[in-house]
C-alpha cells in the first residue's frame, strides 16, 4: 500500500514561485502515475498535472499550461510540482494522487491513492 505525504506549500505573492513535494513510500513507486489535483474552497478537485511511471510523459490542465512542470524522482519516491507565475486564482489545497497504473490519468476517479493536502495561497 503506498502512502504519500505533501510538503511545500505556504503563502506566496503573485508573480511568485513555490514548489511542492509528494514523498511516496512502499515499493511501486515507479509502477504508478502521478498527478496533482487542487480543490478550492467550495469548488470540486480538479486536475493540475501528471506524470507517468516512469517521467517520459506529462500532461498538464490548460489553466497552468507553460506555467507549472510536473516531475519524479523515482530514486527517492517522490513527485514534485515547480509553480512559477502563479496567480491568486491558483489558490487552492494541493494534493498529489497515485494510480495503479504507469499511465497519467486526469479524473480524480482514477487514482486510487491521495496524500492529505497542502494548502498554496497566492495573495495579490
Amino acid at each position: 500500500q503506498v502512502q504519500l505525504v505533501e510538503s511545500g506549500g505556504g503563502l506566496v505573492q503573485a508573480g511568485g514561485s513555490l514548489r511542492v513535494s509528494c514523498a511516496a513510500s512502499g515499493r511501486t513507486f515507479s509502477s504508478r502515475a502521478m498527478g496533482w489535483f487542487r480543490q478550492a474552497p467550495g469548488k470540486e478537485r480538479d486536475f493540475v498535472a501528471a506524470i507517468s511511471g516512469r517521467g517520459l510523459s506529462t500532461m498538464y490542465a490548460d489553466s497552468v499550461k507553460g506555467r507549472f512542470t510536473i516531475s519524479r524522482d523515482n530514486a527517492k519516491n517522490t513527485v514534485y510540482l515547480q509553480m512559477n507565475s502563479l496567480k491568486p486564482e491558483d489558490t487552492a489545497i494541493y494534493y498529489c494522487a497515485a494510480r495503479g497504473s504507469m499511465n497519467w490519468g486526469t479524473r480524480p476517479y482514477e487514482y486510487g491513492t491521495w496524500g492529505q493536502g497542502t494548502q498554496v495561497t497566492v495573495s495579490s
